[in-house]
Order: C-alpha cells, then structure tokens, then sequence
C-alpha cells in the first residue's frame, strides 16, 4: 500500500514540475508573441469589441465601421455531420453584414477552399427554416496572412463572385478578403500591419493596439489571461492529435479487417480447388493468393483464420 502511495506521488509531483516548466516557457514565450500569432491575437480580442471594431475599420477603409455583436472562437457547426469551424472573430455590423476575421500565419490555413468553407458557414448559421434566400445577409470574411498569399505586392486582394460570360459581378453579396501581413505602405493599413508583425508594444504605431499588448504581456491579470489561453491550446492540440490518431487507427483498422477477410475467403476458395484438383496457377488466378500459401494448404499447414 504504502509503494502504492509513493507511487502515485511521485506521478503528481511529475505533472506538477512539468506544469511548472509549461508555465515557465510559455512566461518567456510570451515576450516574443506578436498579434500575428494565433494565441496572442486570440487575448488580444477576447473581450475587446472595440479594438476588433478598429482593425476591420482600418482593413475597410471604412471610418464609420461599427459592430453591435462581436465574439472570439465562434464554434460554427449547425448541420449535422458537417465539419465544424471556429472562428477568431465573428462579428456583426451595424448593417447587419457578418464578419469573420481570421489571422492565418502559414499559406495551408488560407487556401481558397478553406475561404470558401468559412463563406458557406457564414451563410448556414445566418438562415433558419423558412426563410428565403433573398434574407441572408452580407457577408465578409477577412484573412489576414503574415505572408503576401498572392505574392503581387498589393496590401488587401478583394475576391467577389463574378458571371464570367457577361463580366458583371454576380452580386450574391459576399466578400472574402486576403490581407498582406507583408505590406509596408505609409497609410493606416501599412502601420497595422507593423502592429501585427511587431512584438514589443512600445514600437507598435497605434495606442489601442499597444495598450492591448501591453495589457497581455505586462499586468499580471493580462498575463495570466495569455498563459491560459496557450494552455488551452496546447489542450487542443493534443486532443485534436489523438482524434487524429483514433481515425488514423480506426483506418487502419477497417483496411486490415478488409485484407484480412479477403485473404479468408481466398483461402477457402483455394482449398475447394486443391480438392478439385486445380492447378496452383489457376488458384492463383481466382485467389490473389501467393504460391506458398497455396502450397501451404496443400500440405495441410494453413487453415482459415
């Protein structure tokens, strides 16, 4: 009993020194985090409609941009089935357009397909039984790439629907928008971009994004706030790579019972043939079995499984 018990702390002091490690790395890390990264942009919005409100006005070039509803890591699954997708941010304009704004740091999460994914989730979530097409709603989503997607130098690349045969827009009142976390301009667009890619708030451009950075790295509300947000990740990305392995191996699994079972059946054809005195080549031919197999059930060695 008494090994059992010493056991069992020796474990949870383990966890706890590995949870202080965690903690330890992650208050160094945390230094170096800019609002380009995932896990500082999710502190940077959470709760703060305002800043969120000051980032998509400058991405618009829209002055009198305001939201009435706004919320960090929107879980988006309404049909059943369907994979789910959750949002960085996910507000609604005063004109009733939704918006999703997402940073995306490497080129495999902003490929068009998933551009088109969140567009068509939008427009799920946003129409209940009943309704007609015609009352969706506009709808924009915004990613914000560390990279130049499109490598042509532009600061923001506007993708709307276009009727190719007429060259007219198609006017189903949706927008998607690549901005290029790259840009450099000397405009209010350039200077947020600065921001983003800037980890140290006293060299970034704008007070309210500054103040924000600050908050997250220095206070010790804001700091502990950021550690549990990188704990949380770290959450779902192990969770997310055992589901992974559990369909990897569910796979693997249902393609083994597959050759599995065909070899079974082989093997009980091929023994009905020896019995009727066919040739190993003909057994071959119906059986995909191989030549040692074959010889294996005609000297009594095998059986089915």
């Amino acid at each position: 009993m008494q090994g059992r018990e010493t056991e069992a702390l020796s474990v949870r002091e383990s966890k706890t020194e590995k949870r202080e490690r965690e903690h330890q790395k992650d208050l160094e890390r945390l230094k170096l985090l800019r609002p380009m990264d995932d896990d500082f942009m999710r502190g940077m919005l959470k709760d703060d409609m305002p800043l969120a409100e000051f980032m998509v006005r400058i991405i618009l070039d829209k002055p009198d941009f305001r939201f009435i509803r706004f919320e960090t890591q929107a879980d988006m699954k309404q049909v059943t089935g369907a994979r789910s997708v959750i949002f960085d941010g996910l507000g609604t304009e005063d004109s009733g357009r939704k918006i999703d704004l997402e940073v995306q740091r490497e080129d495999k999460g902003a490929e068009p397909e998933r551009a088109r994914y969140h567009s068509s989730v939008l427009d799920v979530e946003n129409l209940e039984k009943g309704q007609d097409f015609s009352e969706l709603p506009d709808t924009c989503v915004i990613f914000i790439t560390e990279k130049d997607f499109y490598a042509e130098g532009k600061s923001i690349y506007h993708i709307e629907r276009m009727n190719i045969t007429t060259g007219e827009p198609f006017n189903d009142r949706s927008l998607i928008l690549y901005v290029n976390g790259e840009y450099e301009g000397d405009d209010d667009l350039g200077y947020l971009m600065h921001d983003f890619r800037c980890s140290d708030p006293d060299k970034m451009h704008y007070g309210q994004m500054a103040d924000r950075a600050r908050y997250l790295k220095e206070s010790s509300e804001g700091v502990s706030q950021m550690c549990k947000i990188m704990e949380d990740m770290r959450d779902e990305a192990r969770a997310e790579g055992r589901a992974e392995g559990r369909a990897e191996g569910r796979a693997e699994g249902r393609a083994e019972g597959v050759s599995e079972g065909e070899k079974n059946k082989g093997i009980k054809i091929a023994i009905k043939m020896i019995a009727d005195n066919e040739s190993d080549a003909k057994i071959q031919d119906y059986t995909d079995l191989s030549l040692e197999d074959i010889q294996a059930l005609r000297s009594g060695q095998t059986g089915t499984a």
